[in-house]
């Protein structure tokens, strides 16, 4: 599926890693602010009784009627950079969450102002 396709109509399915185990349920997606098009999916988890929200990349993520498979794996998901549901991902962690999942960065460009490069898609 392209990123200009997801639309919050995937929110709430749950999220199978490539193998298939299930990495927990779709909360929101993210907008690249350079590119506008959605890029990283907010997946709540559930671990040790506290939910958080993990972030994974939607780049080759495949949508069926009840889950969205991902590329990157379970354990690699549930090691990124995370937030409490309801809290935005701070702007200076940004770069640690690209890298984690070898991902390019480069900060949003400066006519946006905001140096913010994640975006909720509302």
């Amino acid at each position: 599926m392209s990123p200009s396709e997801f639309t919050t109509d995937i929110v709430g399915r749950k999220v199978l890693d490539a193998r298939g185990e299930r990495i927990g349920q779709l909360a929101s997606l993210y907008l690249d602010t350079d590119t506008g098009m959605v890029s990283f999916a907010g997946v709540a988890m559930l671990r040790r009784c506290r939910r958080r929200l993990v972030f994974v990349p939607l780049a080759d993520a495949t949508v069926a009627p009840s889950s969205v498979t991902v590329k990157c794996g379970k354990e690699l998901a549930r090691r990124c950079p995370s937030v409490r549901p309801g809290h935005a991902l701070p702007a200076e962690v940004e770069p640690a969450l690209f890298a984690h999942y070898d991902l390019a960065y480069a900060p949003a460009g400066s006519r946006r102002g905001t140096g913010r490069r994640l975006a909720l898609r509302g």
